[in-house]
């Protein structure tokens, strides 16, 4: 069995996600995580992604900002009263409003149309969603992974991740002089490996402490995939 991961898909479907991973040579007994942040920005603001996990036995998504500040919103697939109309105060339209901001305004759409022709997909959406992980520890090829949405804010030594704020694993921005555990490589996506600098434009960034795999889809690069086994990298269409 060989672990995959990507991550900041943000719309992409599931057609081209696919395609990478036969790319890869993926297979039934290997494994798919992706890190956070399949929805908004494109397309349909991946809602077909979020479909095609609900059907996979070997694939699962670890919790990003995205989907957290969706599920912020979920009460907007309630059922309309008077009742929740009234309840829509100052706070909830301020999360309406920050996450169309950010995004999730074709999502937003696209699941409030699924929910006139398919309310249960919508209420299994969310559900997922609400099930997701923030992180996951992960062994491949003789060493020790942790894998999350974001790189780790307020990190320090010693310190256990369940003591970690939901935020410091989403909203993280790790500069290059960042470093984390000795003998875990954490894994993530969240911040486009250009913000490092122009030389890593649309490639995975490798540090010694951390690896992080967001290559800016959504932003015109082609999606990647790293297998952690052997640290072989694999990008669409090239």
């Amino acid at each position: 069995m060989a672990v995959y991961v990507t991550s900041d898909l943000h719309g992409l479907y599931p057609n081209r996600l696919e395609e990478l991973l036969k790319l890869a040579g993926f297979c039934d007994e290997d494994w798919l995580y992706i890190l956070g942040d399949v929805i908004d920005r494109e397309n349909d603001g991946g809602v077909e992604m979020l479909k095609w996990l609900l059907l996979q036995p070997n694939a699962q998504l670890i919790l990003g900002n995205h989907e957290a500040m969706l599920l912020s919103c979920d009460f907007l697939f309630s059922e309309i009263t008077d009742d929740n109309i009234e309840a829509l105060d100052k706070k909830k339209m301020e999360l309406v409003m920050n996450y169309m901001q950010n995004g999730g305004d074709v999502t937003l759409r696209t699941l409030r149309a699924l929910m006139h022709t398919d309310p249960d997909t919508v209420e299994d959406i969310l559900d997922y969603l609400r099930d997701a992980p923030l992180y996951e520890s992960v062994s491949a090829g003789g060493r020790e992974f942790l894998l999350c949405h974001s790189g780790i804010d307020n990190f320090k030594k010693g310190k256990k991740l369940c003591d970690y704020a939901p935020d410091d694993l989403l909203w993280a921005w790790p500069s290059l002089e960042d470093e984390y555990f000795d003998d875990v490589t954490t894994v993530f996506g969240h911040t486009p490996t250009i913000s490092f600098g122009k030389e890593h434009k649309g490639r995975i960034l490798h540090t010694r402490t951390w690896i992080d795999v967001d290559v800016g889809v959504p932003y015109g690069n082609v999606p990647a995939l790293l297998r952690l086994d052997d640290m072989k990298e694999f990008y669409l269409n090239e």
